[in-house]
């Protein structure tokens, strides 16, 4: 029997993307001016209106309308058409600063704890398998591909002119019975926001004439293909003038669509004295090079804090039976070759720099221009299993 798993993705103009967008940009800000600023900052937009609201300690002083107006800018919500445009719409903004007792157990040596401890308690996952050249799985890669490639094509301008900026993607993946072996893509569904005049006959053309095609596993897409375009038959009204959009709605978009877990932090728009961030990236930067150095097919890294404590109170792995060594060595490998400590995290993946923004659309994960992505403890990770072994 076929087992058949599904992930889907959103593009940059979908609301809670553009939420998500506009809440690192203002982090990236903060941060350009002040790296020790501390941000937790939350967005909604809706018809004609963004809001703003958190809270920010820092040094910087950044004006939050124009980064606002200009993220909604880039993103392609220039048109007043739209309902929702950067120069018209509304911009609210209530920020304050973040709360001292919280404050008191991640300072440091300036609070009540001698190091930086956790932001807050919680747990977090990492994921990788070595189903795609990025060590993510297929369904959700593919997704990924499917909304960056019409937002591609619309900023071209030179097909697909009727395209507009919200979109989505869904992507289902046909498995051997070992559910691990890829047989084909078996359903692909695509919504794209677009003009009032143009056909739905002339979209889903398009779409497999423009985008399928361009996809890296477009090999496993066979003439039994199900494909829906636009099922409704109609997507003009979109962006947050058809659907509010909130800051951290799409934390399984972000990370990897629905396979292994996930704690449930989202990620956009904190810093990284937040675990539920700064961790998340550890144990995927963990997990991925596991799986490079060979150590497993497939492994699943949790990692848990209490707030204001450096040290993890846990670390656990799960190599799906795929391991060379007992999950629990493991897990003391990593804890052996990644220091998980929150500041030791920081300045191991250069967190305090700007560049957050970019991380807000098409996942957090399974892009090499991110640190978390790099693979460079694979040998180290070899040599710690064959002193073992």
């Amino acid at each position: 029997m076929a087992y058949l798993f599904t992930s889907e993705s959103v593009s940059e103009g979908h609301p809670d993307k553009i939420s998500d967008q506009i809440s690192d940009a203002l982090l990236d800000a903060f941060l350009a001016q002040d790296p020790n600023s501390r941000c937790a900052i939350e967005t909604l937009c809706t018809t004609g209106l963004v809001m703003v609201s958190g809270e920010v300690t820092t040094k910087a002083y950044v004006d939050v309308q124009e980064v606002v107006r200009k993220t909604i800018s880039r993103i392609g919500y220039t048109d007043p058409g739209l309902q929702f445009d950067a120069q018209s719409c509304g911009v609210l903004t209530s920020i304050h600063a973040q709360s001292d007792d919280i404050a008191q157990g991640v300072d440091g040596d300036k609070g009540l704890h001698v190091e930086q401890g956790a932001g807050d308690q919680g747990m977090m996952f990492g994921y990788a398998c070595s189903e795609t050249p990025e060590y993510m799985p297929l369904a959700l890669m593919t997704s990924h591909e499917i909304v960056r490639r019409l937002a591609e094509i619309r900023r071209a301008g030179e097909v697909m002119a009727y395209l507009r900026p919200d979109a989505k993607s869904q992507v289902t993946v046909e498995y051997e019975e070992d559910r691990k072996t890829v047989r084909r893509i078996h359903t692909i569904v695509v919504s794209t926001q677009h003009d009032e005049h143009v056909e739905l006959d002339q979209i889903r053309a398009d779409v497999q004439r423009h985008v399928l095609p361009s996809l890296q596993h477009a090999h496993l897409i066979d003439e039994d293909l199900i494909l829906h375009v636009n099922p409704t038959g109609r997507f003009v009204v979109g962006g947050p003038h058809g659907d509010t959009g909130l800051t951290g709605r799409k934390i399984i978009v972000d990370t990897y669509g629905g396979k292994g877990a996930h704690g449930g932090g989202s990620f956009s728009g904190k810093d990284p004295s937040k675990v539920d961030r700064s961790a998340a990236y550890a144990a995927r930067h963990a997990a991925k090079n596991l799986v490079a150095a060979g150590l497993a097919e497939e492994v699943l890294v949790q990692v848990a804090y209490a707030i204001g404590v450096a040290e993890p109170v846990s670390v656990d792995v799960n190599s799906y039976g795929t391991g060379v060594v007992s999950d629990d060595r493991l897990a003391e490998i990593i804890t052996e070759t990644f220091d998980l400590r929150p500041r030791a995290i920081i300045d191991r993946l250069n967190l305090l720099q700007p560049g957050f923004e970019q991380t807000a659309a098409y996942g957090h994960f399974g892009r090499n221009e991110f640190s978390w992505e790099q693979i460079d403890h694979v040998e180290q990770l070899k040599q710690a299993v064959h002193e073992v072994a």
